[in-house]
């Protein structure tokens, strides 16, 4: 999608989208195009449902007065609460409203009507809004026809200060290639997208600064992280961990690590899972694909801060060769686990993550993201992840980055009465803890590896990593999901 900015000028343009506030409160270039047709936008406005609410849209087509094929109002909502995600919720709605319409063009008239935003960045904010959600993952459709194809090819963006609208945009530009990097990587079928080529993935961010390092199965051994390498025994696809280090802050300031569950496809191993469905754990990578994406976001926009993503790489396939339950693995800490069930098996790459780590880096803070169990599902649904915190501040700045970014968190507990149902007979610990509180004795699995004194939080995003209903900035499919949610966490916590 090829996105301008332009300073204001009589539209050349198959679609022009202009903003109308609630209760139908016009902005200037919607008066003047009421104006310019005599009337029309009004008494198209009388004699339809039109309110001006956020995502509602009022089409006119070839408006007499104006030479445009297509006037689009669209609502706003209350324009005095337009902040950043509202404008860029505005225009990405207003881009799927449009993408098969037969519109090849599409200019969006940004006026802020005393809103709290300068001109400039409610633009920035738009074309951001746009440039997510015209995603579309289509590598593999070979015989669509063109008129299944979105039809809009070009946005612009017109705006009073075009110029200072491109400057703000700039960093968001490098936000949302992030993002697709990430929804790219989740999309990917399990055949093309496995441990190794997953890493090379990785490799490319060297492009942008990242220093990154892979380690093969030979070096994980040395290393020690056996319980990360017990996930991926039943494979003939060989495991991985990958390192990016960004180093944009001070030599002497301690970073912030992020870390995240690669599995790139989930069987379940021994503890195998039900036919239906299990196509959809192609994308039990969603952590790393967060991670990753996150690295790509904070190293594109040139962060000030020190940054770590680690991501262990595995496929957990049944074979001869597979882990069992029962078997007895002993983690890089030194921590013994019983593996009671080889469907848990996230934990277990994470686990090993989270001490190398914290031997290697001595992080001011850890965040873990995975797609780790079905519980939080169960009980979040797919509106929030779940978060886990050993640190109310680290905890309240994820919530906030999340609020603002519209990537929302719930918090939920973590407690010592819940580790007993981890207890082990023969082992330090077992895997798996039951089905009652699924999810949070998981994160109480893995926060026994966590370093007293160490801010620390686990995500759970097993319900936020895929979507089958599209929102105005995320389409359907792979979401990328934590990637805003981090990016904006470096820069309200890490950055400075």
């Amino acid at each position: 999608m090829k996105i301008a900015f332009l300073d204001p000028a009589d539209a050349s343009t198959d679609a022009l989208v202009v903003a109308v506030g609630a209760e139908n409160a016009l902005s200037p270039a919607a008066e003047a195009a009421d104006k310019a047709t005599g009337g029309a936008v009004s008494r198209a406005i009388a004699a339809s449902r039109f309110t001006g609410k956020p995502r509602q849209f009022l089409d006119l087509l070839a408006p007499n007065g104006l030479s445009i094929g297509r006037l689009v109002l669209a609502g706003l909502g209350k324009p005095a609460e337009a902040n950043a995600k509202a404008w860029q919720d505005w225009a990405g709605a207003a881009y799927s409203h449009l993408a098969s319409s037969g519109a090849a063009s599409v200019t969006l008239q940004v006026e802020t009507m005393g809103g709290p935003l300068p001109e400039s960045d409610a633009a920035a904010n738009a074309a951001f809004g746009v440039g997510l959600a015209c995603y579309r993952f289509d590598r593999y459709r070979t015989t669509e026809k063109p008129d299944q194809k979105p039809s809009v090819t070009e946005a612009t963006i017109m705006v009073a200060g075009a110029k200072a609208a491109e400057e703000a945009h700039t960093p968001l530009a490098e936000i949302a290639a992030g993002v697709t990097l990430a929804r790219n990587l989740v999309c990917e079928p399990a055949n093309v997208l496995y441990p190794e080529t997953l890493a090379e993935h990785c490799a490319t961010l060297s492009a942008q600064g990242v220093d990154v390092e892979i380690m093969d199965e030979a070096r994980l051994e040395a290393i020690g992280m056996r319980t990360l390498l017990a996930v991926g025994m039943g494979s003939a696809r060989d495991s991985r961990v990958v390192v990016m280090r960004w180093m944009g802050g001070p030599d002497d300031q301690a970073p912030v690590a992020l870390v995240g569950k690669g599995v790139t496809f989930d069987t379940g191993g021994i503890s195998i899972k039900p036919a239906g469905g299990m196509e959809d754990m192609k994308w039990d990578m969603g952590g790393s694909a967060a991670v990753i994406g996150a690295m790509r976001a904070i190293s594109g926009r040139k962060a000030k801060a020190n940054v770590i993503g680690i991501v262990g790489l595995v496929e957990n396939m049944p074979s001869d060769r597979a882990q069992r339950p029962g078997d007895v693995v002993t983690s890089l800490s030194g921590q013994t686990v019983e593996v009671i069930n080889t469907d848990a098996e996230g934990r277990l790459v994470l686990c090993d993550l989270l001490t190398y780590v914290q031997q290697t880096y001595k992080p001011k803070a850890i965040v873990d993201l995975a797609t780790l169990t079905g519980a939080i599902i169960v009980g979040l649904g797919h509106h929030n992840g779940g978060l886990f915190a050993n640190d109310d501040a680290l905890a309240d700045g994820l919530t906030s980055a999340g609020k603002s970014v519209g990537e929302h968190l719930w918090r939920m507990p973590l407690g010592e009465e819940y580790d007993k149902a981890l207890k082990s007979h023969i082992a330090d610990m077992k895997n798996v803890g039951g089905r009652d509180g699924g999810s949070i004795t998981a994160a109480q699995f893995l926060k026994r590896f966590v370093e007293d004194g160490t801010p620390w939080a686990h995500l759970d995003i097993a319900g936020m990593a895929w979507s089958s209903e599209a929102k105005p900035t995320v389409p359907k499919g792979g979401t990328g999901y934590g990637v805003r949610l981090l990016d904006q966490l470096v820069a309200d916590q890490f950055e400075g």
